[in-house]
């Protein structure tokens, strides 16, 4: 049975402005408390179009079995950071920059779970586009606003 994750953005907000405080907070339920060894957390900007594509990771928070009470990632975690001037969301013809907050969840084994919550950075038309958070129960499947991915990790 795969964990549940939660990630919600402070008054369920999702358009910024350059400066704004984001604020959040996370939690997985895992089956337990043995499955999951680590969490990672970063707010990204990240480039989709035509040429190369780019990432940038913001703030990052990287939790391990020895960072939490007792190895129990249960109990929900806050996460807070000042967003930068740049880059701004865009949405062109041929390049977009697309923000995130996204939630790495490290299980037994080396599978990876992963999930993210889009957000606009500026004043963009795009923000009336990005609907409210969710939590999600991960199973292989992908919303229309968010992401979930699973990966097995063979480097183990």
């Amino acid at each position: 049975m795969e964990p549940k994750i939660s990630l919600t953005l402070k008054n369920a907000r999702r358009a910024f402005y350059p400066g704004d405080e984001l604020e959040g907070q996370y939690q997985v339920e895992a089956t337990s408390t043995a499955e999951v060894t680590a969490i990672e957390l970063s707010v990204l900007w990240y480039t989709e179009g035509k040429g190369d594509e780019d990432l940038a990771v913001h703030f990052f928070q990287r939790l391990t079995e020895a960072d939490v009470e007792g190895g129990d990632f249960r109990n929900p975690h806050r996460f807070r950071t000042v967003l930068p001037n740049s880059p701004l969301s865009y949405s062109g013809v041929s390049l977009r920059i697309r923000w995130c907050v996204r939630l790495r969840v490290f299980l037994a084994r080396g599978k990876q779970l992963h999930f993210q919550v889009p957000f606009v950075l500026g004043e963009s038309l795009e923000a009336a586009a990005v609907s409210q958070p969710r939590s999600l129960q991960p199973s292989h499947s992908v919303l229309a606003d968010s992401q979930a991915n699973e990966e097995d990790d063979d480097s183990n």
